[in-house]
């Protein structure tokens, strides 16, 4: 029973590290996607991944201008960067 108790707690604390951050915009203050996505490109940034996450926040995997691998999270309102990794 004790390592079952300890197994469950090991996986939520996985599943609770690996969540990211959660926006609170309603969704008709987002910024268009396709418009996020250009601002960033603009940026320097090369975008291999956009998602909407379970925490309403756009997502991006890629590289910054240097070429240097980033995961970043943003609000989608207002463009900010909210965490990275």
């Amino acid at each position: 029973m004790k390592h079952t108790i300890t197994a469950a707690a090991l996986a939520l604390t996985a599943v609770a590290a690996s969540a990211g951050p959660t926006c609170n915009a309603p969704k008709d203050s987002w910024k268009p996607e396709a418009q996020f996505q250009q601002e960033l490109k603009d940026q320097g940034y090369s975008i291999r991944n956009f998602k909407v996450t379970k925490g309403q926040c756009y997502e991006i995997y890629g590289t910054d201008k240097t070429g240097k691998k980033v995961e970043i999270y943003f609000d989608p309102a207002t463009g900010r960067a909210i965490e990275s990794k």
